[in-house]
């Protein structure tokens, strides 16, 4: 099972990415993660192994950021000679260090970790980069000038695309005005963002999802809640792609199989 025949647009950036992203936060860090079960960061060879895996079944999305440890470096060794394959997304504005998250939004710490992220990547330009809000994501918008300096990287060729990953409705609007692509939460249980949902359909702008499973704990509740979650979340045409943090090759593969049965419907 292939999802390249589902690839989606994002925005009019030319960026198709694959209905399933492949999230890294456990390739690079163990600490401070509100997942169910504890895990251990997997060694490069079980990396690569999850990672031809995810490209086999037709995924080329992965979504990494400064605040996942080690994640961008690791990435920027194990996607060597591959670089083609994979529209890489990463994040401006946490920080992650001694077990506590850290937020800077300023200009001068927006340019400085983007240089930072692509000597990490080793790219010479990021596909997809999205501030990583601390949940006052108007006030970032408004008061920091981020996403203009996410603009202006974009225009220079250092970036392909850029937006937002949100905590809030007025925050997800106000970002997917000003940019071309927002993550929220969306998921069965939790319907709270659909207004911007909408407005990107209406306005041909890229959606990324996170927490679609809830972090992994709506694993506990049903018979099959990622079928159940995958099936309401294609519905919406806005949704250009699900991220899913696995560092499990067969749970991978379990879940593009349900997100194609989903996208059959």
């Amino acid at each position: 099972m292939s999802l390249k025949d589902y690839q989606r647009n994002i925005a009019d950036t030319g960026i198709y990415v694959s209905p399933i992203g492949l999230g890294t936060v456990k390739l690079g860090r163990d600490q401070g993660v509100n997942y169910p079960a504890s895990f251990v960061i997997p060694d490069d060879k079980t990396a690569l192994e999850l990672l031809a895996a995810a490209k086999d079944c037709g995924i080329n999305l992965i979504d990494t950021a400064p605040a996942y440890g080690i994640s961008e470096q690791r990435l920027g060794k194990l996607l060597q000679g591959q670089r083609d394959d994979w529209v890489v997304c990463s994040k401006v504005g946490e920080e992650f260090s001694d077990g506590q998250s850290h937020f800077d939004f300023t200009p001068e710490h927006t340019h400085t970790s983007i240089l930072r992220s692509i000597s990490r990547l080793n790219v010479d330009a990021i596909d997809m980069v999205l501030v990583h809000s601390d949940g006052n994501d108007e006030h970032i918008i408004n008061h920091h000038g981020t996403l203009e300096v996410l603009r202006d990287l974009k225009q220079k060729g250092l970036i392909r695309a850029f937006g937002m990953s949100t905590k809030t409705i007025a925050g997800g609007l106000l970002a997917a005005e000003k940019s071309d692509c927002v993550m929220v939460t969306h998921n069965i249980d939790y319907r709270d963002e659909v207004a911007v949902l909408d407005y990107c359909a209406a306005n041909n702008k890229g959606v990324l999802i996170k927490k679609a499973l809830g972090s992994g704990h709506a694993c506990l509740n049903n018979t099959d809640p990622v079928q159940a979650n995958l099936d309401f979340i294609y519905q919406h045409p806005a949704v250009s792609s699900v991220i899913i943090g696995t560092i499990n090759p067969r749970h991978l593969i379990e879940n593009v199989h349900k997100a194609a049965a989903a996208l059959n419907n």
